[in-house]
């Protein structure tokens, strides 16, 4: 077991309080600093965590409270803009079925459940600066004040700071040239309650599903070459945003009727998609990333959020079990690499699906049985994803 008594969590997002319940039960005590002065609750759209991501979950006893705010996808079904059904992906056999989620209800049932569990969120601490030792890393934060630990994990985003401190010729993110959005809309269209369905629109992609209370949650990924953060996209008017979808979703079915029974108040925008390229350096010292700062794939892949749960359970135990800093932090980074660099190349082929044009969505629905049943048979596709397990007794070797 290493030297490591006390770690610094920058990020109090997804990945900070898992990543801090898993230090935690590896008998480090671990402080989240969140930059904003706040929770984050109310923002963010939709996403899934898929039967992987909730198994790391468990690990930390987090899994059932997150079960509980999630709808289970038992299959996802393909349309095409038309409605016209054009294949079925079935869940895993064997597999419990992954969950579809707003993100304000991820991270109030992540923050409560580590609150509950002792782990300690400070607010306002919008990291600026390190200063390492030998021994240990003081982080400074932009209000003036210092915190210090044996270690620092930067779980602070896809624009992580810690990244740029480990590394300062670190790849920012990329765009992909799809915008995103999300919405809930005040209709109840006929669907199976159980699945998820993905519609090859006439100008766009739309994923949908039916919830509880009568509603239908979507997100839209409308195609757009230009980069635009969230912050950009957000300078635009709500209400001119959804003029614009309305347009671009008329000729589908049924987009055009969940963006007429949308109202601006329910609509999510959120800028482009973005990915993380390949980054060099995971950590250096004392400081190491986990989740969206080192390996952020689309949210196409439905594996981002599971993902940085996998990441922090495995630091944590190579943390708890490896005699030095340096060589936990290796051979965490050789645990995750592969993997998640696998994810993102995947999830950039499904992005790249989301753009089609006419011809090739009627070619897709020609070839979608044959291909189920090949090359985009479920086991094959997702089966090394989404049966991933962590073995939290087993000990780590270099």
């Amino acid at each position: 077991m290493t030297a490591v008594k006390t770690a610094l969590v920058i990020g109090g997002g997804i990945a900070g309080p898992v990543t801090a319940l898993a230090l935690r039960k590896a008998g480090i005590e671990a402080t989240v600093y969140e930059a904003y002065e706040t929770t984050a609750d109310g923002v963010g759209g939709q996403l899934t965590i898929a039967p992987n991501g909730l198994a790391a979950l468990d690990v930390v006893g987090a899994g059932e409270a997150v079960r509980a705010v999630g709808l289970p996808m038992n299959r996802t079904i393909m349309t095409d803009g038309k409605g016209k059904r054009m294949g079925e992906f079935p869940g895993l056999v064997g597999l419990p079925p992954s969950r579809a989620l707003w993100r304000p209800d991820l991270y109030r049932a992540l923050h409560d459940h580590a609150l509950a569990q002792g782990v300690p969120t400070e607010y306002g601490k919008r990291l600026v600066g390190v200063d390492e030792s030998p021994t240990g890393v003081t982080a400074r934060f932009a209000d003036g004040t210092t915190a210090t630990g044996d270690v620092l994990v930067g779980a602070d985003g896809i624009r992580s700071t810690v990244r740029t401190l480990i590394d300062p010729k670190a790849p920012d993110p990329d765009h992909v040239p799809l915008l995103n959005f999300g919405g809930a809309a005040d209709v109840a269209v006929p669907l199976a309650s159980d699945a998820a369905y993905f519609s090859f629109g006439k100008k766009a992609f739309l994923g949908y599903w039916s919830q509880p209370d009568g509603t239908t949650a979507w997100f839209g990924n409308v195609p757009h070459k230009e980069p635009m953060s969230i912050a950009q996209a957000r300078r635009t008017p709500a209400a001119e945003w959804l003029k614009r979808l309305r347009e671009v979703f008329a000729d589908d079915a049924p987009g055009r009727e969940l963006l007429q029974r949308t109202s601006v108040e329910q609509l999510v925008v959120l800028g482009s998609l973005e990915i993380m390229p390949k980054v060099p350096h995971w950590y250096r010292d004392r400081m190491v990333l986990v989740g969206d700062s080192v390996h952020a794939p689309s949210s196409s892949s439905g594996q981002g959020a599971s993902l940085a749960m996998e990441s922090a359970i495995q630091l944590a135990r190579c943390l708890r079990d490896l005699p030095d800093v340096a060589g936990a932090f290796a051979a965490y980074e050789g645990l995750r690499r592969e993997r998640v660099e696998k994810v993102a190349w995947r999830a950039s082929k499904t992005n790249n699906s989301k753009a089609l044009g006419p011809v090739a969505i009627a070619m897709m629905g020609l070839m979608m049985p044959l291909a189920m049943r090949t090359f985009l048979n479920p086991e094959k596709t997702l089966g090394a994803e989404q049966r991933y397990r962590i073995d939290w007794q087993a000990p780590v070797t270099a």
